[in-house]
């Protein structure tokens, strides 16, 4: 079994990314345990702090360098991905040479309530991880759209066209992990 950390880039309570990242949990085959690793408490990156990195620093490091794969989910905002993405970006890829996101599969979901789904934050973070030396799946992509009518109140994914294409798409990063690892 391969474990996959998975990374949402909202902070917000009711995100649409939060909750497309558990159907694709809920979604995913049996050959993929999937957590989702919180963002929010990572204190914004400092060099100055690379000698004694905060606890919480530590602890992601250490979830991300567990993990045989990540999966990230992103919002789009001002065509990008948000601050605190990048924030969690740096703080595992530093200090200099200790990177640990390098040589892991990924793979990038982009939602968002416009009609685009998030493709300028999509296509910006997978620069950025390719820099990172994470091998990102190249396709299918994911770029999901209209997210404000695919969940019901309780936040469940109700549209069945992209309960079909997430279940495809776990399929597919699954089959990208076996053939990366």
């Amino acid at each position: 079994m391969k474990k996959v950390a998975v990374i949402v880039g909202s902070l917000q309570k009711n995100s649409f990314n939060k909750h497309t990242a558990k159907a694709a949990i809920e979604l995913a085959p049996a050959s993929l345990s999937l957590e989702i690793v919180e963002i929010g408490q990572l204190q914004m990156y400092n060099q100055d702090l690379d000698a004694t990195p905060p606890v919480e620093w530590t602890l992601f490091r250490e979830k991300i360098k567990s993990a045989d794969a990540v999966l990230f989910f992103t919002p789009e905002y001002n065509r990008s991905f948000t601050a605190v993405l990048k924030n969690a970006l740096d703080v595992a890829s530093r200090p200099w040479g200790a990177s640990v996101w390098g040589g892991k599969p990924g793979a990038v979901v982009s939602v968002s309530p416009g009609s685009l789904g998030g493709f300028g934050a999509n296509n910006h973070l997978r620069q950025v991880l390719t820099y990172l030396d994470i091998h990102t799946m190249a396709q299918p992509e994911a770029y999901i759209g209209s997210a404000s009518t695919l969940f019901d109140a309780d936040g469940n994914l109700s549209d069945e066209y992209t309960r079909k294409f997430l279940t495809n798409y776990m399929a597919a990063f699954a089959a990208w992990i076996e053939k990366i690892s």
